[in-house]
């Protein structure tokens, strides 16, 4: 039902951004086999399979590419599918026979997606790696964080999700559009490094404009100003505070019962020390779920900081299905949502080669190849 309905993609299996890129495109309906190494030579933390929940909603074969006919099966899935990625470092899938040029020689129309952290050139093309790596040459890092602390290390969103898996997902879609009008494939180059630096235009705009100052902790939007910030609450929680906008600055300072400080004054950083005090005093008098219900979904722009565990269970979340219960376990849905072809969660990860036949089979390979494949 989903928009990629009838697309057919192969996912040479990697960890991070690869899986959230497989995890995305078969949610919305794409028909993605899952190419995995043999048992005990997988990359990644240990993770049982089935709470490994970026795997969801496709098959799997388990392949060693480093074999002929282990390289000779990708190359067959090539033939019928409209894109293929995969999140090796640059050269390695030319050493095993299966680069782009081999791939869309089989399919000419192939769009080959590429995901690695610094790229496939460049002088770090070939160095070793992680998230946070990427995002503090982006230049992602340096503005995370407290001014006088160093640099916290985040979850891996910045890098390997926004700047990988979502820019290879909208590149790949991009040259896959592209196919269907030039009958061409090509190759997608996403690295994380790029997308991160990607994700901060905006800043880039406003310090070339004069409105963001090159430290970190010291502008409207990276805790610097008190009316966009994080505050601790009478029972040691948290509640985020973003109203940037005057009209809603005005309604925060109302419904904090702040009376001595001029709305006027809500840009000057010199009232910043004080205003930030003012806030703070007030939100230490109630708890966070008491300050949820006098000013959430209020124009005063404040929500409560949930844990994971208690973001399910939140009113506005639960009544949007924001996660769902797959297999017994509660996770995020499918995300964006679309009106006419609503994508979907297939089913739970499987353990690497489950019903590869059937997997096969699907895909339109005869009785007689995947006997020979398999």
């Amino acid at each position: 039902m989903g928009p990629l309905t009838g697309f057919r993609i192969v996912e040479i299996a990697g960890i991070g951004p690869s899986q959230l890129c497989g995890m995305l495109l078969a949610d919305m309906g794409a028909q993605v086999i899952r190419v995995c190494r043999p048992p005990g030579t997988e990359p990644g933390i240990g993770i049982e399979p089935r709470f490994n929940l970026m795997n969801r909603g496709r098959r799997s074969v388990v392949a060693d590419l480093k074999s002929r006919k282990g390289a000779e099966l990708v190359l067959r899935l090539c033939e019928d599918a409209d894109a293929l990625f995969e999140g090796f470092r640059p050269g390695v899938m030319e050493k095993l026979g299966l680069g782009p040029e081999a791939c869309i020689g089989r399919n000419r129309k192939l769009v080959f997606g590429r995901m690695t952290g610094w790229g496939q050139d460049g002088p770090l093309a070939d160095a070793v790696g992680h998230d946070t790596n990427y995002i503090a040459l982006s230049g992602a890092l340096h503005v995370l964080g407290d001014r006088d602390r160093p640099p916290p290390v985040p979850l891996n969103l910045i890098g390997d999700g926004g700047g990988g898996a979502l820019y290879l997902v909208v590149g790949m879609l991009a040259a896959m559009l592209e196919a269907q009008q030039s009958g061409e494939g090509q190759v997608v180059d996403a690295a994380m490094v790029d997308g991160a630096a990607s994700l901060l235009t905006m800043f880039y705009g406003l310090m070339a404009g004069g409105s963001w100052r090159d430290r970190r902790q010291s502008n409207f939007l990276d805790g610097g100003a008190p009316f966009a910030k994080v505050y601790s609450t009478l029972d040691d929680k948290f509640i985020a505070v973003c109203a940037i906008e005057p009209h809603f600055f005005a309604a925060l300072i109302e419904g904090l019962g702040i009376e001595d400080f001029e709305l006027a004054d809500q840009w000057d950083p010199q009232h910043w020390p004080r205003l930030e005090s003012l806030i703070a005093d007030a939100l230490r008098r109630k708890s966070r779920d008491e300050w949820d219900q006098s000013l959430g979904g209020s124009d005063a722009c404040a929500a409560p900081v949930l844990s994971l565990r208690e973001a399910p269970q939140h009113s506005h979340n639960k009544a949007r299905g924001t996660f769902v219960e797959v297999d017994g376990i509660e996770q995020p849905g499918p995300a964006p949502r679309f009106s006419r072809t609503p994508s979907s969660i297939r089913h739970g990860p499987d353990e690497p080669g489950t019903d590869q036949e059937a997997a096969l089979a699907d895909w339109g390979l005869s009785e007689e190849e995947i006997r020979q494949l398999i």
